[in-house]
């Protein structure tokens, strides 16, 4: 069962679309399930300052990708490496253990994004 939470972010998630002028891109595919999810972010004064992502998958892909985009918004890059799967479905209430890959994908690929932006430097 999802939370009320997880449903939310899932029926109405919060900062998705593409962003074109990003200045750093990560993008994951969990090869077991074929879900698919990209974060875009803005940095300014070494925070994030605007952040969006692409899902292409479950539920519990769309529902981390958002909660993922709230969490990292306004944060140091270092604080927003420190957000893991354990906090993102955290987060969101808890997650199946058969969906808790979904919160290891949007982890994973907030910091791809960041490392992306750093390597750009």
């Amino acid at each position: 069962m999802y939370t009320d939470i997880a449903k939310d972010h899932f029926a109405h998630p919060r900062n998705a679309g593409v962003m074109p002028d990003a200045q750093g891109e990560g993008s994951q595919e969990n090869p077991a399930c074929g879900d698919l999810l990209k974060v875009f972010i803005k940095v300014n004064g070494g925070r994030i300052a605007d952040i969006r992502f692409q899902a292409f998958g479950c539920s519990a892909t769309i529902a981390s990708g958002s909660m993922i985009t709230e969490m990292a918004k306004g944060k140091s890059l270092s604080e927003a490496l420190a957000i893991s799967d354990q906090s993102v479905s955290e987060a969101l209430g808890g997650l199946p253990p058969n969906k808790r890959h979904c919160s290891t994908l949007a982890a994973e690929t907030l910091h791809q994004a960041i490392e992306d932006y750093r390597k750009k430097l």
